[in-house]
C-alpha cells in the first residue's frame, strides 16, 4: 500500500551493473565535490554522510536498485499485534570487519546511540518507545501507535558493533566534535576502511567475509573530494579517477563527445528550495531594515516567490535539466500532492504590489545564506536568485561558503534566507513533513532551521504516520501541502539533476536518491 512510485524521469538504472558474473577484479577511483565529513553513521544527517558509509555500514534494511525496501542485517520483519511496533528477525552468522560476531546487543546498542540527543538522527526514531532484545537474534521495535511506514523509515540507520564502540570512546556520536568513530569505522557492509586522510583521499577494500554475493569487481575503492569542477572534470578525461559526480552541465556534450567516457543522468528526489527565517523578530543582516523581519509577513514571502523566475534559472543555469518544483518532494514520490500541482506563477510586478500592501514598497535588504560546493550550480542559482529579487526592490547580500561549515551557520540562526536540497529518504512525503515542516524540537524538524511552525501540520504528522486508508492519508498530506503553499513556509524552486560522468569501462547503478552504491560498481 505505501509501495513508493517513480516519475520515470526519476530513476536511471545500469542493469549491466548487476551482472552475475563480474569482470576481472580492478581498482577503481572516484571523486565527488562533498568529503563524508565523518564515519560516525549517527553523527551527521547528510546525504554525503550517509551514502559513503552505507558501503561501510549496513542498517536492518536496505533499498535495491528499485528502491524498494529489502532484506540486510534482518532477513524479515512483521507487524506486532495491536499496531505495536515491528519485529525484525535478525541475520545469523554475520561479523563485523574486525571479525566481532553482530546480534541483538548490536542494534539495541545502535538504536540507543542514534536516538540520544548527541545523535543527528535521532529523529529516525521519534515514534519508537523502546526497543526490546527478544533473544539473540530477534528485538522488537515498540512505537507509540501503529506505524506502517516504519521498516522503510530507517534504511539508513547503521548499526555499530557495542563492544569496539565501548571499547574506543565511542559510545555516542560526535556531532560538532572528534571521538575514534569519527576517523575509523568497523561495520559489516561490502566494504571495509583502510585509510581515511580527511579532505584528502578515503580508501576502502572489499569485505571479505561480506554475507551477501560481491556483484562488483573491485579490489580496492578510492575516494578524493575535488571541490574544483574544472579539476574533477581533467582529472576524469586524464584518467586520473574512473568516475565523477557531478560534472557541470555545460560540460556534459564535452564528456560525451571523447572517446571512452559516457554520462548517466536524471533527475535526483531532492527539491532545491529557499528557506525564511519565520522564528527571527529582526533581519540579522539588513543594512537599514534593523527592527523588523518583513519575512514574517506572508505577503513578502509570496513576493520573493513571484519574483524569482525558475523556467530561467532551469534554462541558464541548470541547462534545462532540472524540473521546477511546487512542493517539498518531487512529483511521482509517494504522497505527492496533485491538488497543489501549481507553483506561484513568475509576476514581478504582482511581487512588487503585495510588497507595497506589507509595508515595504521600497523594499530592503537582507542576507542571503548558501553553500557553494554542496548542490550543482549552488552559489550560481543564489546569485540569479538574488539579480530576480533586486528587480523588485529586495537586495539580497550573498554569503556563499563550502557546506562544511554552513550547516553551523543555520543551526546558529546566522541567516534571513538560506538555500536547501532535500531528498525524502522515505521516499514519502510524510519525510520532508516530520523534518522540515514539524515544530522544532528534540526530535522532530530537526532541518526546520527557519522555525516554521503550524499546530495543524504537527497535529497532522502522527495520524499521517499512522493512517492505512491511501485515500484517507493522502487527503491529510493535501491539506499540509496547502498549508505550506498558503503560508509560503518554504519558496520550492526544482528538482535537482543527476549527472555522473565515468570511463566507458565503467558500470554503475544510479538511485535516484544520489547514493553511490560500490556494490553495484563493475570496471571491465
Amino acid at each position: 500500500m505505501f509501495r513508493t512510485t517513480f516519475s520515470a524521469a526519476a530513476i536511471a538504472v545500469s542493469t549491466t551493473a548487476l551482472s552475475a558474473f563480474p569482470a576481472a577484479a580492478e581498482s577503481f577511483s572516484w571523486a565527488g565535490t562533498t568529503d563524508p565529513q565523518t564515519m560516525d553513521p549517527h553523527a551527521v544527517n547528510a546525504a554525503p554522510v550517509l551514502s559513503f558509509l552505507n558501503n561501510i555500514y549496513e542498517g536492518l534494511v536496505r533499498r535495491g536498485p528499485d528502491m524498494g525496501v529489502e532484506p540486510s542485517l534482518a532477513t524479515s520483519w512483521e507487524a506486532l499485534p495491536d499496531g505495536a511496533g515491528w519485529r525484525f528477525t535478525l541475520r545469523e552468522g554475520v561479523t563485523f570487519h574486525d571479525g566481532a560476531a553482530f546480534n541483538a546487543d548490536d542494534v539495541i546498542f545502535s538504536y540507543e546511540r542514534a536516538a540520544s540527543e548527541a545523535s543527528d538522527v535521532r529523529s529516525w526514531f521519534a515514534p519508537v518507545t523502546e526497543v526490546v532484545r527478544v533473544d539473540d537474534f530477534t528485538v522488537d521495535f515498540l512505537t507509540a501507535a501503529p506505524n506502517p511506514l516504519f521498516p522503510g523509515s530507517i534504511a539508513n540507520f547503521m548499526i555499530l558493533d557495542s563492544d569496539w564502540a565501548a571499547g574506543n570512546g565511542a559510545e555516542l556520536p560526535a556531532r560538532d566534535a572528534e571521538n575514534f568513530a569519527t576517523r575509523n569505522a568497523n561495520g559489516t557492509g561490502p566494504f571495509s576502511l583502510a585509510g581515511r586522510d580527511p579532505g584528502i583521499e578515503t580508501r576502502l577494500v572489499p569485505n571479505e567475509g561480506w554475507w551477501d554475493m560481491a556483484e562488483h569487481n573491485l579490489t580496492e575503492a578510492v575516494f578524493t573530494p575535488i571541490g574544483n569542477p574544472a579539476t574533477g572534470l581533467a582529472a576524469l578525461l586524464s584518467g586520473e579517477i574512473d568516475f565523477i559526480s557531478p560534472i557541470p552541465l555545460q560540460d556534459v556534450e564535452q564528456v560525451e563527445s571523447r572517446d571512452g567516457f559516457k554520462v548517466l543522468s536524471g533527475l535526483e528526489t531532492r527539491v532545491i528550495m529557499l528557506g525564511f527565517g519565520h522564528d527571527h523578530e529582526t533581519l540579522k543582516y539588513s543594512e537599514e531594515t534593523t527592527d523588523a523581519n518583513p519575512f514574517l509577513d506572508a505577503r513578502v514571502r509570496l513576493a520573493v516567490a513571484q519574483a524569482i523566475d525558475v523556467a530561467t534559472i532551469d534554462r541558464v543555469i541548470m541547462r534545462d535539466a532540472a524540473e521546477p518544483a511546487s512542493q517539498l518532494l518531487p512529483e511521482g514520490l509517494s504522497g505527492w500532492s496533485a491538488a497543489h500541482a501549481e507553483r506561484p506563477t513568475f509576476d514581478a510586478e504582482a511581487a512588487k504590489t503585495l510588497l507595497a500592501e506589507a509595508g515595504y514598497p521600497d523594499g530592503f535588504s537582507f542576507g542571503l545564506m548558501c553553500p557553494n560546493d554542496r548542490y550543482i550550480n549552488d552559489e550560481a542559482v543564489c546569485r540569479a536568485v538574488a539579480s530576480m529579487l533586486a528587480r523588485v526592490g529586495i537586495e539580497a547580500n550573498v554569503n556563499a561558503m563550502p557546506v562544511r561549515g554552513y550547516w553551523d551557520e543555520l543551526r546558529s540562526d546566522n541567516f534571513d534566507m538560506y538555500l536547501l536540497g532535500w531528498s525524502p529518504g522515505t521516499f514519502d512525503a510524510e519525510h520532508p513533513i516530520r523534518f522540515l515542516a514539524h515544530t522544532p524540537n528534540e526530535r522532530l524538524g530537526t532541518w526546520n532551521f527557519g522555525g516554521f511552525s503550524s499546530a495543524r501540520i504537527d497535529e497532522l504528522l502522527e495520524p499521517i504516520q499512522q493512517e492505512i486508508d491511501e485515500a484517507a492519508r493522502q487527503a491529510m498530506i493535501d491539506e499540509v501541502a496547502g498549508i505550506l503553499q498558503e503560508e509560503v513556509a518554504y519558496v520550492p524552486l526544482y528538482t535537482e539533476p543527476l549527472i555522473w560522468a565515468m570511463k566507458e569501462s565503467v558500470e554503475v547503478v544510479q538511485r535516484p536518491d544520489n547514493f553511490f552504491m560500490l556494490r553495484w560498481v563493475t570496471v571491465n
